[in-house]
């Protein structure tokens, strides 16, 4: 089965938490705090394995979480670092946002790799919050947590010739004629419902790829048929190759069908009508077919290039051949996304996120929301008097308690953070 959209859930390790220790050593007075720091979480790191074609694996496997860090241990020995976790794609796969839909990472090369999600910081051991003041602190911090995200994997396959046309012009017995494809051939409509793959080699030792892709009909551009499957594949290919049934065996006119297929390409808006489009009168050896292509001829014009030929008989298969190597040669690759190939830093401005929000509940007690506090909050260690008392000065400092008495917070009243509750005292 070809697989080539799917959503998955990922997670980023935790870092590990600081400890807070003492070192305790015989003829060593004052030994003073030796709580470690602990270990940076794993990324999630995405890299392209050319040996993939299809993202089937991950109809079976929908999680991926990386491991935590190791937690510091005494004598300040740091926990240890895990490395990343390594998730295969195949070759042509982007990753979107789920929620924004926008392109985080677009692999195409073998071994290219993207960082999806990062790992979590350690927590620090409170040998780190030592001070003259406080010369025996008994503060350590949590880890940090791990990015969590729900990303789309698109695949878009890299083939520098797409094949386009109605369902049953030939597109796939041109394929296996002139490549070792093997795709399914029937006399029925939509008898392709995956993009076929086949290294083609001309008679002058020039080779490239085609995909044979899926049928495309009226109304593609909106869903209709097989449409999305068929133009999204299209978008990396360089070439079009535009098979025409000339025969008009089903009873349709060969001129409306180039325009309602050039109409389905512009629609879609990436681009392709932009990529060189040649033009085949297939299945040349069936009646009729020579005078049906006198009158396409006439109405398309002498600027569209042409190729008579018959997959069956493979007639005319070595001109239409080189004709397209030619056309490779001298088309460049179109980016799917705007890259900046500039080496220049460019600062952009970014509005910074409040780092925090106080709103009221029904009930009368108080929601503290926002990833910095949240974020501080998850890395205080409460079992510590120590640690609770810092969370509580630094929550004073941002400004929450004032910003909770402006909104008529009393002695006795609740507060929340995350899935915690909390005594407003004065």
């Amino acid at each position: 089965m070809f697989v080539d959209k799917v959503s998955i859930f990922i997670k980023a390790g935790d870092g590990g938490n600081g400890l807070v220790a003492y070192r305790r050593e015989k003829y060593v007075p004052n030994g003073g705090p030796a709580g470690g720091d602990g270990g940076k979480g794993a990324d999630v790191v995405f890299e392209v394995d050319e040996g993939l074609r299809t993202l089937m694996d991950f109809r079976y496997k929908r999680h991926f979480k990386a491991d935590s860090g190791e937690n510091g241990m005494p004598k300040n020995q740091h926990g240890r670092s895990r490395k990343g976790m390594i998730v295969r794609v195949p070759p042509g796969t982007t990753i979107l946002d789920k929620e924004t839909g926008e392109v985080v990472a677009d692999l195409t090369e073998h071994k290219q790799q993207a960082v999806i999600a990062r790992g979590g910081r350690g927590g620090r051991g409170n040998s780190r919050f030592a001070t003259p003041a406080n010369p025996a602190p008994e503060i350590a911090e949590n880890g940090e947590p791990g990015q969590v995200k729900d990303i789309v994997l698109e695949l878009k396959v890299l083939a520098d010739v797409g094949l386009v046309g109605f369902p049953s012009v030939g597109k796939s017995t041109l394929l296996s004629v002139v490549s070792a494809a093997k795709p399914k051939i029937a006399d029925y409509h939509f008898t392709t419902l995956a993009p076929n793959l086949g290294v083609v080699e001309t008679d002058d030792q020039r080779s490239y790829v085609m995909a044979d892709l899926p049928g495309l009909i009226e109304g593609a551009h909106s869903g209709v048929g097989l449409g999305h499957q068929f133009l999204r594949h299209i978008e990396r290919t360089r070439v079009i190759v535009h098979v025409i049934d000339m025969s008009g065996m089903e009873g349709r006119d060969p001129y409306e069908d180039y325009l309602t297929i050039n109409q389905e390409l512009e629609e879609y808006n990436m681009r392709l009508m932009e990529r060189p489009q040649i033009v085949v009168a297939n299945k040349m050896d069936l009646p009729d077919a020579e005078t049906q292509l006198e009158m396409f001829k006439e109405r398309v014009g002498e600027d569209v290039e042409i190729y008579p030929i018959s997959a069956v008989t493979k007639s005319g298969l070595q001109n239409l051949l080189r004709a397209v190597a030619d056309k490779i040669e001298t088309t460049p690759t179109f980016p799917l996304y705007e890259e900046d190939t500039d080496q220049r830093v460019v600062y952009k401005y970014t509005k910074k996120e409040a780092p925090f929000t106080v709103e009221q509940d029904e009930d009368g007690g108080f929601t503290v929301t926002g990833h910095e506090i949240e974020t501080m909050f998850k890395m205080t260690n409460f079992d510590r008097y120590d640690s609770v008392q810092r969370f509580s000065r630094k929550m004073r400092k941002m400004g929450i308690d004032q910003a909770l008495r402006e909104l008529g917070a009393e002695d006795g009243d609740t507060v929340r953070i995350l899935e915690y509750e909390f005594e407003f005292v004065e």
